[in-house]
């Protein structure tokens, strides 16, 4: 899991903004939706 360091004099838009970059370099919304449904081999 993505974790990211807001600043005291940051709004809460920038560190949501820079999580889901964050989540978005981690491949985690593509994982999920992989994962979704389970496919028998």
């Amino acid at each position: 899991m993505p974790s990211i360091i807001i600043k005291d004099t940051e709004y809460f838009d920038v560190g949501l903004r820079k999580f889901k970059r964050a989540c978005e370099k981690a491949a985690i919304v593509p994982e999920i939706r992989a994962r979704e449904f389970y496919e028998k081999p």
